[in-house]
C-alpha cells in the first residue's frame, strides 16, 4: 500500500474567543490523516502556552502516519510516546517560569489509518474536550470526560440533569501538567462510510446539549456545519473558548495538508 492509498480527513473547522474570554487558549492541529483539539488552563498567558504546546508537540509525529504499515498497536505507542513527550515539555516550559506554574491542557486527538482494508480511527483522550461521532442518524460521545463530575455519574451519585447545574462540573481530574501522572484514554474504532467526526473543547460541549450537537452535525455542507455549532455556542452566552472540528472521511487521494488553530497559529 502507498502513502497514496491511505484514507484522508475532510475537514471544517474554526477557533474563536467567545464572548466572555479576552484571549484564546484553545489550540487546534488539521491534518490529513490526525487531528486535535486542546484547552488551556492556568490563566491567559498559560493556558495558551501550554495548549499551543501540546498541539506543536503532537504535531511532530506526523511523519510517521505517511507510513502505510502502521496498525493500531504501533498508532497506540506513537500516542502514548508523544503524550509523555508533551507531558514532559510542559513541565520544562513551567519550570523556566514561575508564572507559567500549573498550567495545563486537555487533549483529544483522532488519528485515521488502515488496516486490513478498514478505515480505523484511533482516538486519544485527556481532559474534557471530547469527541463525538454521527453514524447516521446517531450522535455518540467517544471520548469520557475525566472530571469529578463524570465520576459522581459513574457513582450514581448525582443525576444528568443534576450535573448540568453542579458547581464542580469543570474540575478537572486529569490534565498536561508537567506532573508525569496520566491515564489516557486510548481507543481504536471501525469507520463506516458516511461516518462524521466531531472534537471539540468545553466551550462547545458545555454550552450545547447532545440533541443541539447533533443537529448542528447533521448539516450537510461541513462548513455550514461549523458555523451551524460556532453560532448555537455563541447564542447560549459562548462563555469559554470554543474550537470545532467537523471531518468526513475519504479514500480519495488528497494532498496532504497542515494547519493550526488558536494559540498554536
Amino acid at each position: 500500500m502507498s502513502a497514496q492509498d491511505l484514507p484522508s480527513f475532510v475537514v471544517s473547522a474554526r477557533s474563536v474567543i467567545g464572548l466572555v474570554r479576552t484571549g484564546n487558549e484553545d489550540s487546534g492541529l488539521l491534518h490529513s490523516r490526525l487531528l486535535a483539539v486542546a484547552d488551556g488552563m492556568g490563566g491567559h498567558a498559560g493556558g495558551e502556552i501550554a495548549s499551543s504546546l501540546a498541539i506543536k508537540t503532537l504535531s511532530q509525529s506526523l511523519m510517521y502516519l505517511e507510513d502505510s504499515s502502521f496498525t493500531s498497536e504501533s498508532i497506540e505507542d506513537l500516542f502514548l510516546n508523544s503524550i509523555y513527550d508533551i507531558d514532559v515539555e510542559i513541565g520544562r516550559v513551567a519550570k523556566e517560569d514561575d508564572q507559567l506554574t500549573g498550567m495545563g491542557t486537555t487533549l483529544s486527538a483522532l488519528a485515521l489509518y488502515k488496516v486490513e482494508g478498514q478505515n480505523t480511527v484511533a482516538l486519544l483522550h485527556i481532559g474534557d474536550s471530547r469527541c463525538y461521532r454521527l453514524r447516521k442518524n446517531t450522535l455518540t460521545q467517544m471520548s469520557k470526560d475525566h472530571t469529578i463530575l463524570q465520576e459522581l455519574l459513574d457513582k450514581g451519585a448525582i443525576t444528568p440533569s443534576e450535573a448540568l447545574e453542579h458547581p464542580q462540573r469543570s474540575f478537572l481530574t486529569q490534565a498536561l501538567m508537567g506532573e508525569g501522572v496520566l491515564t489516557p484514554f486510548l481507543s481504536v474504532f471501525d469507520v463506516e462510510p458516511n461516518d462524521r467526526f466531531l472534537l471539540c473543547s468545553d466551550g462547545l460541549s458545555g454550552v450545547l446539549d447532545e440533541k443541539e450537537i447533533k443537529t448542528g452535525l447533521a448539516v450537510k455542507n461541513l462548513d455550514d456545519a461549523v458555523a451551524h455549532l460556532v453560532d448555537a455556542a455563541y447564542a447560549g452566552g459562548a462563555p469559554d473558548n470554543v474550537t470545532v472540528i467537523v471531518a468526513d472521511t475519504t479514500d480519495a487521494h488528497l494532498d496532504i495538508y497542515k494547519k493550526f488553530l488558536g494559540a498554536a497559529q
